[in-house]
């Protein structure tokens, strides 16, 4: 899949003419291009205890990476640092991880915490000293943050990977080749909803909602417009809403949102998501309705994934049976499972050095996340304007602090 705004081969021939005498100016020891006979890759870990922590695990995940080696973490709280190292098995620690960047001279960075407000000037901290990123989700708070962000790491021709398990997943690769080979048909409609708990409406669509776009533009490629509503209490949110929202996410509003997107030939992708009087967190997923069938998808990296061939999409009336899909293929049982989401932080980091040592993005690029990112904000520019609004957006700014 190509990166948002840019074709990838055209964007490698540009970087490779601008970029060539700043990698060729990286120290050997400093420089993870080497394939054979180099040392272990430098690894640091960024976290901030008490304000989004390490996520979901990517300070831990290292342990498990051959070829990496955790050599510091950075963290303000004494005691939250003290921890990671013992987790961790840093052999230095930091408060500043400004200074922790400048001493260690890592090759990748684990920017772990899941609050939005430190992403952009962590990742541009770690762009300005050379270092890839492995990289929380949701991206950022905004597109002018994640521009900036991109833009730092294009001018060293360095890689970033987001922490979107799903698109890692060896069951949802079979499914996209059931896909692609024509099993449901001609693809009508995805349907995805958040997990509509406590954070239903405006928080579930930025902390969660950033899985289910990137698993939209996972099957259906990129969206070309969006029309979307939000509302407060059943009435039409004005910028009186608009407040902080939890975790540094930014402006936020609404308690039920409704977003439509066209993707290409005849494909349109709905999400939805509400704070529900039942079943929280039992529809967090993505439902894609064929021609010939449905598949339905959890979200991780071994998620729970099915389909069934029925065009009606009425199972209960035809008597089909759904068919559950795993990493193995069809009704074959799942030898894989996901604590805590270590396999699918695992298969991201080493995604991440393939990536880095061949010169490719990684599969859950800088790209897809900016793209999920950009379908979030498209909904409340879509409100704002109160009309369909085509992607890319121009408005880099977030569309509530323009209500």
């Amino acid at each position: 899949m190509q990166p948002y705004h840019k074709d990838l081969n055209m964007q490698r021939r540009d970087f490779l003419k601008t970029t060539i005498l700043g990698t060729t100016a990286l120290s050997t020891t400093n420089s993870i291009y080497a394939k054979t006979n180099s040392p272990p890759y430098r690894v640091a870990i960024i976290g901030h205890t008490g304000r989004g922590n390490y996520g979901h695990g990517l300070d831990v995940v290292w342990k498990d990476i051959g070829p990496a080696r955790v050599v510091a973490v950075a963290d303000p709280d004494p005691k939250g640092r003290a921890a990671a190292a013992k987790r961790t098995q840093a052999h230095k620690t930091y408060a500043d991880y400004h200074e922790m960047l400048v001493r260690e001279k890592p090759h990748i960075v684990s920017v772990a915490p899941r609050w939005l407000d430190q992403h952009r000037d962590m990742v541009l901290a770690c762009a300005e000293h050379n270092c890839h990123v492995f990289l929380e989700k949701p991206m950022c708070q905004d597109l002018a943050q994640a521009d900036e962000m991109i833009a730092a790491m294009e001018k060293r021709n360095l890689k970033l990977a987001i922490a979107h398990q799903t698109r890692y997943s060896p069951a949802l690769q079979n499914a996209r080749n059931l896909i692609q080979d024509g099993l449901l048909g001609d693809i009508l409609e995805f349907r995805g909803r958040g997990k509509e708990d406590r954070r239903g409406g405006g928080e579930d669509l930025m902390v969660l909602g950033t899985h289910i776009m990137d698993l939209m533009r996972f099957f259906g490629g990129d969206p070309q417009w969006c029309f979307a509503t939000v509302r407060q209490n059943q009435k039409v949110v004005t910028k009186n809403e608009v407040q902080n929202g939890n975790e540094g996410i930014g402006p936020l509003a609404g308690d039920e949102i409704h977003a439509m997107y066209r993707f290409g030939k005849v494909s349109m992708g709905y999400f939805s998501t509400h704070k529900t009087k039942h079943g929280a967190a039992k529809r967090f997923g993505l439902w894609i309705y064929g021609s010939k069938g449905i598949l339905t998808t959890s979200t991780g990296a071994v998620p729970e994934a099915y389909f069934i061939d029925d065009p009606s999409w009425q199972p209960g009336r035809s008597g089909v049976k759904w068919k559950h899909l795993t990493s193995e293929g069809i009704d074959k049982p799942e030898p894989l499972n996901d604590p805590r989401h270590h396999f699918g932080n695992c298969q991201i980091a080493r995604d991440l050095i393939h990536a880095i040592e061949t010169d490719v993005q990684p599969k859950g690029s800088m790209y897809d996340g900016r793209a999920a990112l950009e379908m979030i904000l498209a909904t409340y520019e879509s409100h704002r304007q109160n009309a369909s609004v085509t992607l890319p957006l121009k408005n880099r700014q977030h569309p509530l602090g323009l209500l």
